[in-house]
């Protein structure tokens, strides 16, 4: 990563750095980015959208679970230090990781992921780890934060997170169960009433009709009376050809995967209703657009916005 965005540019690197400077946010919570200890990575994409024109001064970023090495075998398969065994799945330390790029002033991040799994009232992790696994797993296969955002309208909390997809086990739906788990804490925290004008975004992993997954905990989020689902909508997802059928509405989805589990809506940002809705979208051009190209040329995945005031 660090690589395509410093000394050899490709392809994706480019039409990415163009795609997120064209979204013109305010704030840009990036799943997928690559945490390294100096930050090198994410500094070198700050300096990419400053030459774009889109200047972040202020970065919120720590090191994820996902590829930090466990020390147990929690896949069970008799083999230690693959992907499977790191709290969350990562080749390396820091891979796939999750990183806020803002406009405005940032507070500190409030690390809320590393409350073990097991320990996390009605989870399922001591039916499907061992107990030495059990002992060393957190909730968040990533990130779960709290970052704490001054507007000019007031201090509010971004809540930003990145669940693991409910997918790639076996039947004893590992992965399934964790990210039920990760969905249902948000859902929970959120009741407890102790953010301030929250705004949650991030990959849920989960979509509210298709692929696999326990979509009681999405609808929890997506329905829960402290927040507001904009529902963002592109002329790209619906119209996009794909041969898996699918049932829920095209327009709303925001990965563009051609083989299965096919197109989803998988990324979501849900403003608490302390906020006004403006607007909302995918970045995700009809065919016949020319900064379509563009964004298909980025990655399968399509950039959400949300629009709010207070």
């Amino acid at each position: 990563m660090l690589r395509a965005l410093t000394d050899r540019p490709d392809d994706q690197s480019t039409a990415a750095i163009a795609v997120l400077a064209a979204a013109t946010a305010d704030i840009l919570v990036l799943s997928g980015i690559d945490h390294d200890y100096g930050l090198h990575g994410v500094h070198a994409l700050q300096n990419r959208l400053t030459e774009a024109g889109q200047t972040y001064p202020h970065i919120a970023a720590i090191s994820p679970m996902s590829g930090k090495a466990s020390g147990v075998d929690i896949d069970g398969d008799g083999r230690l230090n693959e992907p499977e065994d790191a709290l969350g799945y990562g080749w390396f330390s820091g891979e796939n990781g999750l990183a806020i790029l803002s406009k405005l002033p940032l507070g500190a991040i409030e690390d809320l992921g590393r409350v073990l799994w097991a320990d996390v009232p009605g989870s399922a992790a001591r039916d499907v780890l061992s107990v030495t696994a059990a002992n060393v797993v957190p909730l968040a296969s990533t990130a779960h934060w709290r970052v704490p955002v001054m507007a000019q309208s007031g201090t509010f909390d971004l809540l930003a997170m990145a669940a693991t997809p409910p997918v790639f086990d076996g039947p004893e739906d590992r992965n399934g169960l964790r990210n039920r788990d990760q969905l249902l804490f948000w859902a929970n925290a959120l009741s407890d009433g102790a953010f301030t004008a929250p705004i949650l975004a991030g990959r849920f992993n989960l979509d509210p009709m298709d692929g696999e997954g326990h979509r009681t905990a999405l609808r929890a989020l997506l329905s829960h009376p402290r927040l507001q689902d904009p529902a963002p909508i592109s002329p790209g997802g619906a119209v996009f050809e794909s041969d898996i059928p699918n049932t829920g509405p095209p327009a709303q989805d925001t990965a563009a995967w051609q083989k299965p589990p096919g197109p989803l809506r998988v990324d979501y940002i849900l403003p608490s209703r302390d906020w006004t809705l403006i607007d909302s979208g995918v970045l995700w051009p009809a065919p016949d657009d020319p900064f379509a190209e563009t964004v298909a040329q980025a990655g399968a995945d399509r950039l959400v916005w949300v629009t709010v005031t207070r």
